[in-house]
């Protein structure tokens, strides 16, 4: 057998060969920096708190500059939110493992939510390829477009906001004060122009724009940081005569579905609620989201045990605030029963054998898939409702409002999803002493995701200035004071089965975030893109 001599073929032949091997190369590689973009980024938030990934954003804004198409860019940002959303929310399909029928989803849902949340980052970075300008001022054109999408990631649909940028500081750190007056979306928006302001160094344009970029970013971080430090050296914690109990029973979600483990739980809670305490006899006792495997209908029912059980456990005076769904016939005549996921205020008052309910707060902001079927006539019809196992959806509450108690500050309840989300506590006359956070990690076990969820829920205390009470059944539960800090010796971890006594820090100062809302977000967003619209490439010809 022979073969041809290499050089006896046609010159045209060769180049054309090592074009085309090039243009691999280069696909594959920039495919995989797209990745390490996407990768780095989710690893600069906690738990992990690998700060240098924020380095992804400008990473990939270079990507898309290079892309030679739109789509291009698209995928650029598709790949690189793919990577980010499977780092930060893997731990969705441990869900999937506490019921062992639907075990074969886990590796769809692990997959599916980051390729859909990858859609919003991959959107990002197509604009920007279109209107972006040539110089270094095209920095904040990436940074109000990308944190734009971010914003409309934590929307649509009720949004999913796990992870914006801004909260890749840790909750409490000098970094993350700053969202005290701009919230966590302002922080994202100054966080990833500041990193971008990287890019130009590789990029075109005069030694003297680039580096002047460079150094603008520097001076933006160092400014975060020092201002952040100045703010929290002015702060002093005072602590109110308000004694809270929070109690963690470490409780798997995959044994709470039998009737022999029942009384066990109600058991565990009952004797956690009653245990003395160092402190004296706590005011509020405040118990997970879903606690009990058991409707308030069934609780509270008359003649029920559970009900008078904790009665008995409660001393007079005491308010237990205690997280339950609950179910109440529908307005509409005929119509099925509308079902809510609710906290109860409890309070007993002394003067007799049961409790009073005080107050009652039902979820705002629902859960997709998971509380609710979006499109739910629709995704009926194709079957997924069987396939997640809704038989019916639950209904959301009102606007989240605070609620009085009997022998406690105002509270603002916040269930489980609605820590992620900035804005639900109001300011002004109507802001409470302090923010109660329920929740049930306990569907994704000892993962990341518990660990996030302390960081994003304390993002409410920096942006009201309030104390939030945190409680889970597995993990983690804590006391954060107004500055997003957790109060020293005040966590119990994942794991861990324990109550913590901890008298119920001051409100911070009022902040200014409190006060305007992301009104300084919206104002940077439209002030980069209009002082960009003169430079951007809208008109140039070309242009996919």
């Amino acid at each position: 057998m022979t073969s041809e001599p290499l050089a006896d073929l046609p010159v045209h032949a060769l180049a054309a060969g090592s074009e085309k091997r090039r243009r691999l190369i280069l696909r594959f590689g920039r495919i995989g920096l797209a990745l390490l973009a996407g990768v780095g980024a989710a690893l600069a938030h906690p738990p992990f708190g690998v700060l240098p990934g924020l380095l992804g954003y400008p990473l990939l804004m270079l990507l898309a500059e290079r892309s030679e198409t739109k789509r291009g860019a698209f995928w650029m940002g598709w790949l690189g939110g793919f990577a980010y959303f499977f780092i930060s929310c893997w731990w969705v399909a441990e869900a999937f493992q506490v019921d062992p029928s639907q075990a074969w989803m886990a590796p769809f849902a692990a997959s599916l939510l980051p390729a859909g949340l990858g859609l919003f980052w991959g959107t990002a970075l197509a604009l920007y390829r279109r209107f972006a300008p040539a110089g270094v001022i095209r920095v904040l054109v990436f940074a109000a477009l990308f944190c734009l999408l971010e914003w409309l990631r934590g929307h649509v649909l009720t949004g999913f906001p796990w992870n914006p940028a801004g909260a890749s500081w840790k909750a409490g750190s000098a970094g993350s004060q700053f969202a005290s007056v701009v919230g966590v979306y302002g922080l994202g928006f100054v966080t990833v122009a500041a990193v971008s302001a990287f890019a130009p160094l590789l990029g075109p344009g005069t030694r003297e724009r680039r580096a002047a970029s460079a150094l603008f970013g520097v001076g933006v971080l160092l400014a975060l940081v020092v201002g952040g430090m100045i703010r929290l050296h002015g702060a002093k914690v005072e602590l109110s005569p308000t004694l809270i109990r929070i109690v963690q029973a470490d409780v798997a979600q995959e044994s709470k579905w039998t009737p022999e483990a029942y009384q066990g739980i109600v058991d565990r809670y009952l004797n956690l609620t009653a245990r003395p305490g160092e402190g004296g006899l706590p005011d509020v006792v405040v118990w997970p989201e879903g606690a009990l495997p058991a409707s308030a209908n069934q609780v509270f029912a008359d003649g029920a045990p559970e009900a008078t059980a904790i009665a008995r456990a409660l001393q007079p005076g005491q308010t237990l605030l205690m997280g339950l769904a609950r179910a109440e016939p529908s307005p509409k005549t005929g119509a099925p029963d509308r079902y809510f996921n609710s906290l109860f205020a409890l309070h007993d008052e002394g003067d007799g054998p049961g409790l009073r309910v005080s107050g009652i707060y039902d979820k705002y902001r629902l859960v997709p898939f998971g509380e609710y079927l979006p499109l739910g006539d629709l995704m009926g019809a194709l079957g997924i409702r069987s396939l997640v196992h809704m038989p019916s959806d639950f209904s959301a509450g009102p606007k989240p409002a605070p609620i009085d108690l009997p022998n406690a500050p105002r509270v603002q309840p916040l269930i489980c999803y609605e820590s992620l989300y900035p804005g639900f506590t109001p300011g002004g006359a109507r802001r409470p002493s302090w923010i109660a956070n329920v929740s049930n990690d306990a569907w994704f076990g000892r993962t990341s995701g518990p660990l996030q969820h302390l960081n994003l829920a304390s993002y409410r205390a920096i942006e009201t200035g309030l104390p939030v009470v945190r409680a889970t059944p597995t993990g983690v539960s804590a006391m954060i004071d107004g500055w997003g800090r957790l109060v020293p010796g005040k966590r119990l971890d994942p794991g861990e089965s324990g109550v913590i006594d901890a008298f119920l820090p001051r409100p911070a100062p009022a902040t200014l975030y409190g006060r305007v809302g992301d009104l300084f977000f919206w104002l940077a967003i439209l002030a980069s893109l209009a002082i960009c619209l003169p430079w951007t490439r809208l008109a140039s010809p070309g242009r996919e």
